[in-house]
């Protein structure tokens, strides 16, 4: 019994060693013009709920529908910017689907009912920056 236990401890261990090894290493060899986008959403003030809702519920799902990479999402932790404050991160194989990618979402009829829906009383985004980044060479995430 305790054979059979380490056996399949062992195997486990394997196994997650393996991914975690072949995983690390695919993601050091991603593409070379792969680039990433930070995108921060100032709210309308008392609104930034109704835009966590609006992603957690649709935009995270039609993002990936086209063809964005959600690589994370965040919210300040000190205020006054944890009260109206938005910061992700997408990825694209390139400048040049991303335009694409945008393009798409905002045409797609699926959003632009989910952004009237969730507007219905009234604006919930003042203000969005965003910047185009490419990883540098020391980075671990490309």
């Amino acid at each position: 019994m305790i054979q059979k236990l380490a056996l399949s401890t062992l195997c486990a261990a394997a196994v997650f060693s393996a991914g975690f090894w072949f995983g690390s290493e695919r993601t050091v060899r991603a593409d070379a013009n792969r680039v990433f986008e930070l995108r921060t959403y100032h709210c309308v003030e008392g609104r930034l709920p109704n835009l966590q809702a609006r992603f957690r519920d649709h935009t995270v799902k039609l993002f990936e529908k086209h063809g964005m990479t959600n690589i994370g999402y965040w919210v300040p932790m000190d205020e006054p910017a944890s009260k109206d404050t938005l910061t992700y991160i997408l990825a694209f194989p390139d400048r040049e689907a991303a335009k694409k990618s945008w393009d798409d979402f905002r045409d797609d009829p699926q959003w632009k009912k989910v952004q009237a829906e969730s507007e219905k009383d009234g604006k919930i985004v003042a203000k969005v920056d965003s910047t185009y980044l490419t990883p540098a060479d020391y980075s671990k995430i490309k």
